[in-house]
């Protein structure tokens, strides 16, 4: 077998070097000269619709050069990695932090104060932050589509025969909370024309999204946008949505020089996704000897006020709601709700670390009342070579969940010798 040049071999990052030497400039280190400040206006109501937006007193402001609303935005106001849903500047608020208006000024100062005395009559309507009563057919519409974005099903088996049949039954309710992906480095980036082409440097984990975006927002072809990834700092999946680069868009676009802009900490917290809020109703069945049976659950993911990646989310919840583990009979129910909260996006795991809280709950809780130990119970139901998962899928390829559980109890018992040779 010939000699690989990559597995095995200890490869020297391409970035790190100059991070290690302090080289690597972040969005928020691109100094362009004569560039503009930009700050963005944000709701400070939860749900309502924009009757009026007043600049007047914030044009007065020396420095202060332009404020823009969601009239002065050019193409299609809409934008979302799944759905289209997200304005980049809003006339209907959905949450408390929305983006209202955008202030380009000479100077930070001069935005931050103009900030403060644009006048804002919203009309407001009813939020809603309990997914149960978005849910409800009465509820005030978030968006148009009503409430429910998607609804994801995994079928297999009859689980309620098997519910009839099993040895025990272990029904609970889980919550999950909602995450804050709390990254160093803030939202940051510059933007200029380049003759007619569009140039924006920021923070992303999804440049080629990021221009189909704005070029969708700013109504330009595709090939007259142009994304470049500045040295990006911890994402997490907080960085795949669209932050600042519509702000800078727009503002370049149209005045025609340069601008740049950066979001405080509260700034990145209000304004950002975050990881999707879980409501749980599951229920799992085994027989007397431990074998699974059935799962049956319905899973609530608070998607906020828009979609970002909130049914890929909660499809991949439903895939994943049986664990690693062997189920003949599954009926799951994965709902992606509106609410009037901050919006929910993508992080680590994508919906799997959430029901992975929950089925792992419930491993423990049959084993207790089949008096197993939780190691016992999960040996005896680990997806092997030749397991069909709860879609249905044959995993013919090794599948390594079984070797880990052995390898993690042999170092736990060499750890603490008076675990002795039986899982407890």
């Amino acid at each position: 077998m010939s000699e690989t040049s990559i597995v095995g071999k200890t490869v020297l990052r391409v970035d790190g070097p100059a991070k290690v030497r302090g080289e690597s400039r972040y969005g928020a280190d691109i100094d362009i000269p004569g560039a503009l400040f930009l700050k963005v206006l944000r709701s400070e109501v939860p749900h309502g619709l924009v009757k009026r937006i007043d600049a007047a007193e914030a044009l007065k402001i020396p420095g202060v050069v332009r404020v823009f609303t969601h009239a002065d935005v050019p193409g299609e106001n809409s934008y979302g990695i799944i759905v289209k849903d997200q304005p980049a500047l809003t006339d209907k608020v959905r949450f408390r932090g929305d983006a209202l208006a955008l202030v380009a000024a000479e100077t930070d100062v001069a935005a931050k104060r103009a900030l403060e005395v644009i006048k804002v009559e919203i009309e407001e309507l009813p939020p809603l932050y309990d997914v149960w009563a978005a849910m409800d057919e009465k509820a005030p519409e978030i968006h148009a589509k009503g409430n429910i974005l998607t609804v994801s099903r995994v079928k297999k088996g009859d689980v309620d025969a098997a519910l009839e049949t099993a040895a025990v039954v272990v029904s609970r309710r889980y919550t999950t909370q909602r995450v804050e992906h709390c990254y160093i480095e803030t939202e940051a980036g510059v933007a200029y024309m380049d003759d007619d082409t569009l140039v924006i440097k920021a923070g992303t984990q999804n440049p080629h999204y990021d221009r189909r975006d704005v070029s969708r927002v700013l109504g330009l072809p595709i090939n007259r946008v142009r994304i470049v990834q500045s040295a990006t700092g911890g994402g997490f999946g907080g960085k795949l949505d669209i932050s600042v680069q519509c702000f800078l868009g727009l503002a370049a676009l149209k005045l025609g020089r340069p601008v740049r802009i950066v979001y405080d900490r509260r700034e990145s917290i209000i304004a950002t996704g975050k990881r999707h809020p879980f409501f749980v109703e599951y229920t799992s069945a085994a027989t007397k000897e431990g074998k699974l049976l059935a799962v049956k659950a319905k899973i609530v993911g608070d998607t906020g006020a828009y979609a970002s990646y909130g049914p890929a989310t909660l499809n991949r919840a439903a895939v994943h709601a049986t664990g690693p583990y062997e189920v003949l009979n599954v009926d799951i129910k994965a709902l992606c709700v509106y609410t009037n909260n901050p919006f929910s996006g993508a992080m680590r795991g994508f919906g799997t670390p959430q029901m992975a809280f929950v089925a792992e709950s419930q491993m423990d809780l049959l084993a207790q009342a089949l008096q197993l130990s939780p190691l016992e119970i999960r040996r005896r139901n680990v997806l092997r070579p030749g397991s069909l998962t709860a879609t249905g899928q044959r995993l013919d390829k090794s599948v390594g969940i079984g070797a880990t559980l052995e390898a993690a109890w042999e170092k736990a018992c060499q750890v603490m010798p008076g675990l002795g040779g039986e899982a407890r």
